[in-house]
């Protein structure tokens, strides 16, 4: 049996993080994961780019019950601590549009950074390593937690559970961290892929298919939320993806409609003044993607000179193009989405420190909670801020 101050419960970048900065507190920290190596989410991050924070982090652009529950955490770890950090220790940086900011060595080097960190640091990470059971011992305070895998059994005062959400099962993503969040008592939100790709409805099935490839700058509204999102919108032969609708996913629930404008502004009614000898389907691709101006046309059944089309029905065609409606079947599950919605319900846990109120020494950090961050590099943040709260806290000294 092997006795340490904390478990962490997970190699993430969340579990490697807090195990880093319980390390340099002098704490004896230990981290279990099953996956072969760890930091297995971060290396293939950012298209293996790896967008670590954005330059603009804000707590309204986080989704979950309490959208107050965050503020305290992003508060006291800022975009620059992350980046001082990263510097420190040799990585370069850069941020490009909407303030994402990206690792020059690529995902493979952040990963190694954690790694190297958390070990650095003093803290033992031990891969392959199947959690079998979790409990609560009635014994000394310093054994307060066991956790038993096929070899040891591991015991501590506290334990942190960073485990992830359901995003990526072919990593090894499990429900472990909410199994042990309903153990002691704390309920759990109900789960949903997010930041994922979404499927055409069977009507514009063949219309997706027929544009895969093709991309163009979009704005979005989803029908049961206040905000639009904006980026590139990306067609699939399943449907829709690309930044904007990864992050429409966020807001989508099944049976909302989506309102998509296919040229955020640009005054299309313009066209038939501009353009009256063209054809419609040519003076549309002055405007979008020639593939998509030419469905559109046909998808109307509009075709000839600009001139030769009555105004009436041109206009009202036009203008359509600013809320193209697109009611999604479903999104492409939990193998597509970058991250979970929901998660362990925030109304138990201490925002300050991340521990459960009721139970003294349980934790949970990261997409193990519910706390959901729009696309740009702020589910990492999340993912760093909440550990940095966990291994500052008083309660885990």
């Amino acid at each position: 049996m092997s006795r340490h101050d904390v478990i962490i419960l997970g190699a993430g970048a969340s579990g490697l993080w807090c195990a880093a900065r319980c390390a340099a507190r002098g704490l004896s920290a230990l981290v279990l994961d099953h996956a072969k190596k760890p930091a297995q989410k971060v290396r293939i991050s950012g298209g293996g780019r790896c967008n670590l924070t954005n330059a603009h982090v804000a707590p309204s652009d986080y989704l979950g019950q309490n959208p107050h529950f965050v503020k305290s955490a992003l508060a006291r770890f800022t975009p620059a601590d992350l980046l001082d950090a990263v510097h420190a220790a040799g990585l370069d940086t850069a941020e490009e549009d909407h303030g994402k900011i990206f690792c020059r060595q690529g995902a493979q080097a952040m990963a190694e950074f954690l790694v190297d960190k958390a070990r650095t640091s003093g803290a033992e990470i031990l891969a392959q390593t199947p959690i079998l059971d979790v409990r609560q011992d009635d014994g000394a305070p310093s054994e307060r937690f066991a956790v038993t895998t096929p070899t040891d059994p591991h015991t501590a005062n506290c334990l942190v559970v960073a485990t992830g959400g359901l995003s990526w099962p072919r990593l090894g993503a499990s429900d472990l961290g909410y199994r042990i969040a309903r153990r002691f008592g704390l309920p759990v939100v109900a789960t949903r892929p997010g930041l994922a790709p979404l499927l055409a409805p069977p009507e514009l099935t063949p219309f997706c298919h027929g544009l895969s490839g093709t991309a163009l700058p979009v704005g979005i509204s989803v029908s049961s939320a206040p905000r639009e999102v904006h980026g590139d919108m990306l067609f699939t032969h399943k449907g829709l993806s690309g930044p904007a609708v990864l992050d429409a996913s966020l807001y989508w629930r099944p049976g909302d409609a989506l309102s998509i404008d296919l040229a955020p502004g640009r005054d299309l009614a313009t066209l038939p003044d501009d353009s009256p000898r063209q054809d419609i389907k040519n003076a549309l691709a002055r405007v979008l993607p020639s593939r998509l101006a030419t469905a559109l046309c046909q998808r109307g059944g509009l075709s000839g000179t600009v001139a030769a089309i009555p105004r009436k029905r041109l206009l009202a065609f036009l203008d359509a193009l600013h809320a193209f409606p697109f009611t999604p079947a479903g999104t492409e599950g939990y193998a597509k989405a970058e991250v979970t919605l929901g998660g362990v319900d925030t109304s138990r846990i201490s925002s300050k420190t991340m521990q459960a109120l009721a139970v003294p020494g349980l934790f949970f950090i990261g997409e193990a909670l519910d706390v959901t961050g729009r696309l740009g590099g702020l589910n990492l943040h999340w993912a760093f801020a909440s550990a940095q709260a966990a291994a500052t806290a008083q309660p885990l000294a």
